[in-house]
C-alpha cells in the first residue's frame, strides 16, 4: 500500500506561508469520512456509541466535527472532563475511564454524570467516600484476564502485566458489593492489546467480555446494560501493513454478539467503543522543513520539528511514515537519519531511512501524527509546541491551537511578578 499525503505540496506551502512550520495539520475530510463509516459499521446496535479517547488528540474543534456523529467523549482525567464540560458534553455521553484516581476527579465526573469505570475493586471505597456514602445507579468496571491475549497462534499483548484492571475473582466480588450498595446498572469494559492491524481483535475481545457479561448476569443478578470494547483498533502506521476494514469488524462483533448474549436473553445490550487512534491517527500530519544536512558517520537531516511535537519514535522506536513533498515518485535512493534538535540521540524521526534525495527547504509530511501526537508534546530544552492547523474539505485552512510562545512557557512563573516580566523583556 502506498502511503499518499492528504494535501500537496502546493497546499502545505501555502499553510506554511501563514503558519510557519512545524505545525499539525488535520484532514477534515478524512475523519468525517471516517466516523461516518465507524457509525454505520455497528449501526446493527441500537444503543451502540463511540466515546472519542480525548487523550489522543484533545482539540475542541476536533471533537466537534465527530460530535455530529453521535460521538461522546472518553475522559481520564479532571482536565479532560473540563474540556468535555465546556464542550456541552456531559453526562452519559461521557465516560470517565481512569486509574489511580484521586477522589477529587470521581466527584467531579460525578458531578457531570459521567459514567464511571472502576479500573480497581478497591476503588468502589474510594468513590463511596468521594460522594460521600452515595453510588451512581450506574457503574462500570474494567476488566483484566491476565496472562497473554491471543488471535489463534499469534500473541497480541500481555495483559497480565498492564496495570489496568480487575481479575475475573475481582471483577465478581465487585459486582456483588456494588449491587449491595444500591448501584442498578453496570458496564464492563476491557482493553486488551494497543494498536492491533487485525479485523479478529474486536470479535475476540467481544466472545470474552460476553461470556463474561453472562456469567456475571446469572451469578450476581447483575443487569448489563453495555459492554465497553474500548479501543485497540490499530491504524497501519508501514506502508506495507492492510487497514482495518471497520465494516468487517462490526459484522464479527455481531456475529458474536447473536451467539452469546442474544440466547442469554441480553440482547438489548448497548455495545460502546473508545477510538482513538483509529479515529484520528491517519487523518493527521506533522508537517515540517529541512533545516540543516549533517555528513559525519551517517547522513543526517536536521528538520524544525522534534520529539517535543511527536514523542512516539523517540518514546517507543514507533515508524512513521515520511513522505519529501514534491518528490513522491522520486526513487528513495539515499539514506538517512531523520533528526529534531533536542539534547538526547533518540530525536529522530527516522533512522536509516531510505528516502529520496532530501534539500535544505524541502517539506517533510510525518504521517499517521493525528493521535497521540501533538497531545504527547512536552517542553524540554524550552522547545514550544506548534499550531494545529485544520483542513476543511473545501480546500480552506484554518489554524484551530496557535503555537506556545514565549509568554506560554513562561506563564507558570507569573507567581513572581519581578522575574516574569524580566524574562518577557529579555
Amino acid at each position: 500500500m502506498q502511503k499518499k499525503p492528504f494535501a500537496t505540496k502546493e497546499k502545505l506551502e501555502e499553510i506554511a506561508a501563514k503558519y510557519p512550520t512545524p505545525f499539525h495539520l488535520y484532514d477534515e475530510a478524512g475523519i468525517r469520512k471516517n466516523a461516518q463509516a465507524l457509525k454505520s459499521a455497528f449501526a446493527w446496535n441500537k444503543g451502540f456509541k463511540e466515546y472519542f479517547a480525548v487523550k489522543a488528540t484533545p482539540n475542541p474543534f476536533l471533537i466537534d466535527i465527530l460530535r455530529e456523529y453521535g460521538c461522546g467523549c472518553d475522559c481520564s482525567s479532571k482536565t479532560e472532563l473540563m474540556l468535555s464540560k465546556a464542550l456541552g458534553v456531559t453526562g452519559t455521553d461521557v465516560m470517565f475511564s481512569s486509574n489511580d484516581t484521586p477522589a477529587e476527579e470521581f466527584r467531579y465526573a460525578a458531578d457531570m454524570g459521567a459514567i464511571i469505570n472502576l479500573d480497581d475493586i478497591s476503588h468502589i471505597e474510594t468513590l463511596e467516600t468521594a460522594l460521600d456514602g452515595r453510588l451512581p445507579e450506574l457503574v462500570c468496571c474494567r476488566y483484566n484476564p491476565g496472562g497473554q491475549f491471543k488471535i489463534t497462534t499469534d500473541i497480541m499483548d500481555n495483559p497480565g502485566e498492564a496495570k489496568y484492571g480487575m481479575t475475573t475473582e475481582q471483577i465478581f466480588e465487585a459486582f456483588r458489593i456494588l449491587k449491595a450498595k444500591g448501584v442498578k446498572r453496570f458496564g464492563l469494559h476491557a482493553f486488551l492489546a494497543s494498536n492491533t492491524v487485525t479485523n479478529a481483535y474486536y470479535p475476540v475481545l467481544a466472545g470474552v467480555l460476553f461470556d463474561l457479561a453472562v456469567r456475571l448476569k446469572q451469578e450476581t443478578g447483575a443487569e448489563i446494560r453495555f459492554v465497553n470494547l474500548s479501543g485497540g483498533v490499530g491504524i497501519p502506521y508501514r506502508p506495507d501493513q492492510e487497514p482495518n476494514d471497520i465494516a468487517e469488524i462490526g459484522r464479527g462483533v455481531r456475529e458474536v454478539y447473536e451467539r452469546v448474549l442474544v440466547p442469554a436473553g441480553m440482547g438489548d445490550v448497548a455495545i460502546y467503543t473508545e477510538l482513538g487512534r483509529f479515529m484520528m491517527g491517519p487523518y493527521g500530519a506533522l508537517v515540517t522543513r529541512a533545516i540543516h544536512e549533517k555528513h559525519t558517520y551517517k547522513e543526517y537531516i536536521g528538520v524544525d520539528a522534534c520529539a517535543a511535537n511527536l514523542m512516539r519514535p523517540a518514546m517507543y522506536g514507533a515508524y512513521h511514515h515520511i513522505t519529501v513533498m514534491g518528490k513522491e515518485d522520486a526513487p528513495a535512493d539515499h539514506t538517512y537519519d531523520v533528526t529534531g534538535s533536542l539534547c538526547e540521540n533518540n530525536d529522530k524521526f527516522a533512522v536509516d531511512r531510505r528516502l529520496p534525495k532530501i534539500d535544505i527547504g524541502d517539506l517533510l509530511f510525518i504521517h499517521d501524527a493525528g493521535a497521540h501526537g501533538f497531545s504527547m508534546g512536552y517542553n524540554y530544552n524550552g522547545k514550544l509546541r506548534s499550531a494545529e492547523i485544520l483542513l476543511q474539505p473545501d480546500g480552506r485552512f484554518r489554524m484551530i491551537r496557535r503555537a506556545e510562545t514565549p509568554k506560554d512557557y513562561f506563564a507558570t512563573f507569573d507567581c513572581f511578578p519581578e522575574f516574569y516580566d524580566k524574562v518577557l523583556n529579555a
